[in-house]
């Protein structure tokens, strides 16, 4: 995915449609010149609704579409005869966006299935014709009711990249050289920091034609859940990963003192990171031979399970894709476990 490509937060001006006046109308006929009220009801106004797409990755439709506008109702009319709704404005999503009030900063709701549609702004309700409003004391009512006026508003779309597997690292680690590797996406790379600025995502191939989601998150730093450098921005983005990878270099100075300041910005963002399944990504492991390995063995923290790997000589690649899918599969079945549990409920 093309960096320009990539828009995870957009500001959105949103106005549901009014709904449409009731009607004042008295039946009419030859023969019959004071009939009774028979007004129908006004339509209502479009919403505005979110819908989830899986096949989406970017918020970079709303980027050319900052205004919509939802179609107004009807008005009713003579015989009871109903306004027709206002054309509801579907906005399709991708799975983890969230929508933020601009003013509070409060989470409204956020999409996570397929399919899955929530109304952001509800259209305005239809007036009630006439006919609702006569009664024994007032035959001929000459009054209805108005439609209801639309909602506007500006909302904040905000996408957290949902994938199985999240790299977690410091800058210029070897992520998305590993990303190249393993799947078909074309992350850019080059041997400076911050090489990466946006999620890449990569569909990895794995046995008998199954297959997983990695994303490529861009590096960490210390400090980043205080916001340091785009750090909110980059940290919000591993909530939505089922399994964190964490990468860090073979030859790193420390490997334990590395592995600890990126668990420390995860925890300092939000704790509830830490229970995700961890597993960690030795890379570069060209660079260090067995003997170095076996004398850095105790770096590694032992409650972790680890891979040497590299991507130039393809050491521990298909072992670290092994491990990784029985930890998503695990996940997806507990998954699958509470969301029967919660139905027999």
């Amino acid at each position: 995915m093309a960096n320009g490509n990539f828009v995870d937060y957009v500001k959105i001006y949103l106005r549901s449609g009014n709904g449409g006046a009731g009607s004042a109308h008295f039946y009419r006929a030859k023969g019959i010149t004071h009939g009774g009220p028979d007004g129908g009801d006004g339509g209502r106004g479009g919403h505005i609704i979110l819908k989830g797409n899986r096949n989406l990755w970017t918020l970079l439709g709303f980027k050319y579409r900052k205004h919509t506008k939802a179609e107004h109702g009807q008005n009713g009319s003579e015989n009871n005869r109903f306004g027709a709704e206002g054309k509801d404005e579907i906005l399709e999503v991708p799975l983890g966006t969230i929508v933020r009030d601009p003013e509070t900063g409060e989470v409204e709701f956020e999409i996570t299935r397929h399919d899955e549609e929530r109304i952001l702004l509800p259209g305005g309700r239809g007036g009630l014709g006439n006919t609702h409003f006569k009664s024994s004391t007032n035959r001929t009512p000459r009054y209805a009711q108005p439609g209801e006026e639309g909602i506007e508003a500006w909302k904040i779309l905000e996408l957290k990249v949902l994938a199985d597997v999240g790299l977690v690292g410091l800058p210029n680690v070897g992520k998305s050289t590993l990303l190249s590797v393993v799947s078909a996406a074309k992350p850019e790379i080059a041997d400076y920091e911050f090489t990466t600025l946006v999620p890449n995502l990569g569909m990895v191939q794995y046995r008998d034609g199954r297959s997983f989601v990695m994303a490529d998150i861009p590096g960490i730093i210390e400090g980043a859940h205080e916001g340091k450098g785009l750090g909110h921005r980059f940290l919000r983005h591993i909530e939505r990963n089922a399994t964190l990878l964490f990468c860090i270099s073979a030859d790193a100075d420390d490997i334990k003192k590395q592995y600890r300041i990126l668990l420390n910005e995860l925890e300092q963002y939000n704790p509830e990171l830490l229970d995700k399944p961890r597993v960690l990504a030795l890379t570069r492991a060209d660079l260090v031979d067995e003997e170095l390995k076996r004398m850095r063995q105790h770096e590694i923290p032992t409650d972790l399970p680890h891979r040497y790997i590299s991507a130039v000589t393809g050491e521990g690649i298909t072992e670290l894709k092994d491990l990784l899918y029985q930890l998503i599969i695990s996940q997806r079945e507990a998954y699958d476990g509470q969301q029967v549990a919660m139905e027999e409920e």
